[in-house]
């Protein structure tokens, strides 16, 4: 158990400035598993598209941005993001992107985020927590979603439609 709780991977605090290391190119090494800070997003989406599902990556760069493509440029061995969008003169690099869609978190791409959650969901259990309603609101039309809403009441955090007596909507394990 506590191998695979040490297999997660949170990624909730990319930096977006421009000097945050998902901006800069780095070395190009096959990486199946992205860095924490996002510093070898270039290698990690090059790796998809060399042993993992290129195809999954294009029609989820399609639904979050309809007519875009992705590309990995590489400059002696240093990988680097670039997004060729309709109506765009050249392609942009990582660079060049804005904070939204460094982060993927833009309002409009929740949709498509909620998407690939659903999908990543298929294969393993994920936990969402968001303060985002888009989001969550994408993730509960699949009826196999299962969310529960807190509330601050007081300080206190509730779930809410629970009170004070009522059974929790989960079990402890027995020891």
């Amino acid at each position: 158990m506590r191998e695979q709780i040490r297999s997660w991977r949170f990624y909730d605090q990319f930096r977006a400035d421009a000097e945050a290391p998902a901006r800069q190119p780095q070395l190009g090494t096959r990486t199946p598993v992205l860095s924490h800070d996002g510093r070898d997003l270039a290698a990690a989406l090059q790796t998809i598209r060399e042993i993992g599902d290129a195809a999954a990556l294009d029609a989820a760069i399609e639904d979050a941005f309809p007519g875009a493509r992705l590309s990995i440029r590489n400059d002696s061995g240093r990988f680097d993001v670039e997004l060729s969008q309709e109506g765009l003169l050249r392609s942009l690099g990582a660079a060049e992107l804005s904070d939204g869609i460094l982060r993927a978190l833009h309002p409009d791409l929740m949709p498509a985020l909620a998407k690939l959650i659903r999908h990543a969901a298929r294969t393993a259990q994920v936990w969402v927590v968001s303060h985002s309603s888009r989001l969550i609101a994408a993730l509960e039309e699949d009826p196999d979603c299962h969310s529960i809403l807190l509330e601050k009441d007081l300080g206190e955090t509730r779930v809410v439609g629970q009170g004070i007596l009522d059974q929790p909507a989960w079990q402890w394990p027995e020891r």
